[in-house]
């Protein structure tokens, strides 16, 4: 399930990212034919687009297109993991009452979320005493919140590797537009003014797409941190109910 979250989520966000960049290319002839009329948004992106130059702006494009990617399967993941977890406590009080230990592991088996996987590995080693199951659910839950925090560390890649790639255009385009000035033998403020533009407008869009990235990011970081303590919450009354039906059926 996760790989086909990963897989629609890139293909979806590539995808409007290749159409972004073909329709920059194919307004390329209209810009350098300007009619002057009013410029609606989408117009205006596509033309700093093209006078940031696709060598630099390219790069920067791909580290959004691949920070929302990782970001939208994160969103799915941690939503989907998201359960009733008193609801779950509830069947499971119930069935270790009425049917024993069988009962409870099937109704975690039968229920999606890392709670209940914590809670199946639980209940499997019941029979070897309320410490092991203690031992059990601390290991296995340091393994389910790895799995919570997974790809986080390459939208943070993103969230760096954006502004970093904006201010080396910069910088490149600087050089460039001394380079020019060199070239003319004369410090024209039409010259400075253009090379100066046109470096700056890398560092513009990689800072966007860092701030863009860095929401999304802090969002992603606040809900694991609230899965987190749930989980936390429920394995305390989990281990509660263990010990209040210790003499349960296995």
């Amino acid at each position: 399930m996760k790989k086909v979250i990963v897989f629609l989520s890139l293909v979806s966000v590539l995808t409007v990212g290749i159409f972004m960049m073909s329709q920059a290319q194919n307004s390329a002839s209209t810009l350098a034919n300007p009619v002057v009329q009013e410029k609606s948004f989408h117009y205006v992106l596509k033309e700093k687009f093209i006078e940031g130059g696709a060598g630099w702006m390219a790069p920067i494009l791909l580290c959004l297109i691949g920070g929302l990617a990782l970001s939208i399967e994160r969103i799915v993941y941690l939503n989907l993991s998201t359960v009733n977890y008193q609801k779950l406590l509830n069947k499971v009080e119930t069935a270790i009452q009425t049917k024993g230990i069988a009962a409870a592991k099937e109704v975690c088996k039968n229920t999606k979320g890392p709670v209940a996987s914590v809670f199946y590995q639980g209940l499997d080693r019941v029979s070897e005493g309320l410490d092991i199951v203690e031992k059990s659910i601390i290991s296995y839950g340091g393994v389910v919140m790895a799995r919570l925090e997974n790809n986080l560390s390459w939208i943070t890649l993103f969230i760096a590797l954006a502004p970093m790639l904006g201010f080396l255009g910069t910088v490149v385009g600087m050089v460039q537009a001394f380079a020019a000035i060199e070239v003319a033998g004369d410090i024209s403020p039409t010259i400075v003014a253009a090379g100066m533009k046109v470096a700056l407008i890398t560092t513009v869009f990689g800072l966007i797409t860092a701030i863009i990235l860095q929401v999304i990011y802090n969002y992603l970081l606040s809900k694991v941190e609230n899965l987190v303590n749930s989980m936390e919450d429920a394995t305390i009354s989990f281990m509660d109910i263990l010990v209040k039906n210790k003499n349960a059926k296995q």
